[in-house]
């Protein structure tokens, strides 16, 4: 993240005139807050895109705002309350309460941006439809995947990533390889877009993989996981694109790919640092947690696949010791599991090598 604009040089307080240092958001002396016309602009921005209907521009002028505030005051509490009502808001217009079939109509109208549903059957049915249709959702994001290849960075960045993987692995996997971690990464800006968080374009780094850099602090412990999941199901659904390309060409390229990718978004729901895992936590609660492990618990009990291991591991010591969210959510456990479950049968499907 970069430095905050507003607190980058000594200031005067606005309220008793002596000096502090320009990193205080808040007046030692008087309490008074630093910068309170910057936050009453970005509060009047907020509440008129709310009041238009805009709810993705008042996330980014209330997380502005927040940026602004001291944690332990009570505006703080206030705005990251309303944060988590706008993306609450957001997911209910997106997925409204209707029945299986006119759901399903909906979301193959709206895509990947579709809400969630509470509940585990809700969270099956919804991921279920979204594979089933996954051809014709790629499709429907092609004009915003080929966006993301108009900036500079991101496209110079892949690049030299297929050149690295090129002399590894060879031409058509280090390009099938490198575009399967691209939609990956597309999954979390889309998913940033929809919550109004601002964030740079996708990153390349040749060898370790790709990055989205943030220019926004995610505070709403939900909205953090749901923008961690969205790259794994973005890859899933690469993944279940190039099975499909193998089934109706045979090329066992299409295979491979759909393998290593399935390897790659399985280790980033490993729930540790800043990997999608470790964001999916975040919006769960102690028992959920235990409930996400014993999901890979049973994965790995059917599958064997050695990666799991590590997932079982490392959510076992989250499950015991970390701070766990005090807000159930079903539909991120849900979620979770259903992406460990279906990445783990597609590396142990017997398909050939190129």
């Amino acid at each position: 993240m970069q430095a905050n604009p507003f607190t980058a040089r000594a200031a005067f307080c606005p309220g008793c005139g002596c000096e502090v240092a320009g990193s205080l958001l808040a007046c030692p002396s008087c309490r008074k807050l630093m910068h309170g016309e910057r936050l009453k602009s970005l509060a009047e921005t907020g509440q008129a895109a709310e009041d238009s209907g805009v709810p993705a521009t008042a996330l980014a002028a209330w997380r502005d705002a927040l940026a602004l505030l001291p944690p332990e005051s009570r505006q703080y509490a206030l705005i990251a309350e309303r944060i988590a009502r706008l993306g609450r808001e957001i997911d209910q217009k997106a997925a409204p309460e209707q029945p299986v079939d006119d759901q399903a109509q909906h979301q193959a109208h709206s895509g990947w941006s579709a809400g969630r549903v509470s509940g585990v059957a809700g969270g099956l049915a919804l991921l279920l439809w979204k594979f089933k249709f996954v051809g014709v959702l790629l499709l429907t994001k092609a004009k915003f995947l080929l966006l993301g290849l108009t900036k500079a960075s991101t496209f110079l960045s892949m690049f030299a990533s297929v050149g690295i993987y090129w002399h590894v692995f060879g031409g058509w996997f280090a390009l099938g390889l490198v575009l399967s971690i691209y939609v990956h990464e597309m999954g979390h800006v889309a998913s940033l877009i929809h919550y109004g968080v601002r964030a740079d374009a996708p990153m390349f780094v040749p060898g370790l993989g790709a990055f989205v850099r943030l220019r926004q602090t995610i505070a709403d412990p939900r909205q953090d996981a749901w923008i961690g999941l969205a790259g794994p199901i973005w890859g899933l659904a690469a993944a279940l694109a190039c099975l499909g390309l193998f089934a109706i060409t045979g090329m066992p390229i299409f295979a491979a790919v759909a393998r290593f990718g399935a390897l790659i978004n399985l280790f980033n729901l490993l729930p540790f640092w800043q990997l999608d895992g470790g964001r999916a936590f975040h919006g769960l609660t102690r028992s959920h947690r235990w409930l996400a492990t014993a999901a890979v618990a049973t994965a790995w009990a059917v599958t064997e696949e050695g990666m799991l291991v590590l997932l079982m591991a490392v959510g076992a010591w989250r499950s015991a010791f970390d701070q766990s969210s005090s807000q159930p959510d079903r539909g991120i456990l849900a979620t979770y599991a259903i992406l460990v479950a279906a990445l783990s049968a597609i590396l142990c499907l017997p398909v050939p090598l190129p």
